[in-house]
């Protein structure tokens, strides 16, 4: 089937339930409509994307091309203010929502759910291919979520760093917040739920992020 005819047919869907007075983001399911997900696979360089965009490269480069390939994709990621660029909040970077999976599912409606009560588990924050990530309890665990964030979606201050550098450090130096997408840590206290501002790595290596629970994955998500 061509893209045009594809599109033709999504339109028509969209009209068709639009009229019907559904809402289309909880009754049209397809990975055409995705607008969330979460990286199959990381940089192969630790928490080194080569800066921001790199990492929104990954998203983009990573997004099916039939439909959603289209849309434009961010990292969500923050940064520490450099002589380069100034703080970017990983918040105000993935655009207003709704988002949701490969499989449909609401993952939040706008960007306060999203940092309050949103519907982000193990079997909701699935990849662009729509599976699931391994968590806590599973072998190899792939819990940890590189975001750099505090867990208002906002960029940390003071001099530690926890961006990996702005995301190009793959060495053993520096260090990353992570969040655990499927809301389980080693304790029952809030960090250890957090989604997006669990702990920070050990480093920048591909081996110091899988020493507590990590691949290097990112969450992305379609800013129109």
């Amino acid at each position: 089937m061509s893209g045009a005819r594809t599109s033709i047919i999504a339109s028509a869907v969209l009209l068709a339930l639009a009229m019907a007075g559904c809402e289309t983001i909880d009754h049209y399911q397809g990975q055409y409509f995705m607008t969330f997900f979460v990286t199959s696979t990381g940089s192969g360089k630790g928490a080194d994307f080569g800066g921001l965009s790199g990492a929104d490269g990954h998203c983009q480069a990573l997004a099916p091309a039939q439909g959603t390939g289209k849309r434009v994709w961010r990292a969500y990621l923050s940064t520490s203010a450099d002589r380069n660029a100034p703080t970017q909040h990983a918040r105000e970077r993935i655009g207003n929502g709704p988002w949701q999976n490969a499989k449909g599912v609401v993952i939040a409606r706008n960007v306060e759910e999203l940092h309050g009560n949103n519907n982000l588990n193990k079997q909701t924050a699935l990849t662009e291919k729509g599976e699931m990530v391994k968590g806590s309890g599973d072998t190899p665990n792939m819990h940890d979520i590189l975001t750099g964030s505090q867990p208002n979606g906002m960029a940390y201050t003071g001099p530690e760093d926890r961006t990996c550098g702005n995301w190009t450090k793959s060495g053993d130096s520096g260090s990353a917040m992570v969040g655990h997408h499927d809301r389980t840590g080693l304790g029952d206290d809030a960090a250890s739920k957090s989604w997006n501002s669990s702990h920070p790595t050990r480093g920048c290596s591909e081996s110091a992020l899988r020493s507590t629970g990590g691949a290097g994955l990112l969450y992305c998500f379609a800013v129109n």
